[in-house]
């Protein structure tokens, strides 16, 4: 088989994998959930947004209350906008705890944010394991000129949950240079 060939090939199968539909899995949604926590009354953010639920912020007004089905319910619709955001920006394959990741990050941070990222110009150029030293690069926001680093735990975590085991047993690279896990998996 020559080189040509083999690279439609490849093309072709990668294309496919694109073209496959992910959804974050549940284990991170209850990741979110846990870390969000769930507020059913509306209250201003550290970024100063009106913010409901599990971090709710479209149409959020003072006064507004939810219940915790609604809740659920916004969580579900909001995380959905983020993974066709993901969807659409990454041009590569990912397993998914790194589609979980993303779509994670990418909920906290904007698709602005993704799509403007050297992070998701690495990860488009293949280049996977530079990925979590990118996430690291947003652990802080600046709101009303005082930078905040509240983000820290809250990005390492997305770290970690990018360079989880994949089907084969290995982990990329960064964990294993960053020590970022203990003998826990």
């Amino acid at each position: 088989m020559n080189l040509k060939k083999l690279l439609s090939i490849i093309e072709q199968l990668l294309q496919k994998l694109r073209n496959k539909k992910m959804n974050i899995s549940q284990e991170r949604l209850s990741l979110i959930k846990k870390f969000e926590g769930c507020e059913y009354n509306a209250y201003k953010c550290a970024a100063n947004v009106w913010t409901i639920g599990y971090g709710h912020t479209a149409d959020v007004k003072e006064g507004d209350l939810v219940t915790q089905q609604q809740a659920d319910k916004l969580l579900e619709e909001d995380i959905s906008v983020f993974e066709e955001i993901v969807d659409k920006a990454v041009t590569v394959p990912l397993h998914q705890n790194q589609f979980d990741a993303l779509v994670s990050w990418t909920f906290n941070l904007g698709g602005g944010n993704l799509n403007a990222s050297s992070m998701l110009r690495v990860l488009n150029e293949m280049l996977y394991e530079d990925v979590p030293y990118q996430m690291k690069k947003w652990n802080k926001a600046t709101v009303d000129g005082k930078k905040l680093y509240w983000m820290d735990w809250l990005e390492e975590g997305k770290q970690k949950l990018y360079c989880l085991k994949v089907k084969n047993g290995t982990r990329c690279n960064p964990c294993l240079y960053l020590n970022m896990y203990s003998n826990q998996e």
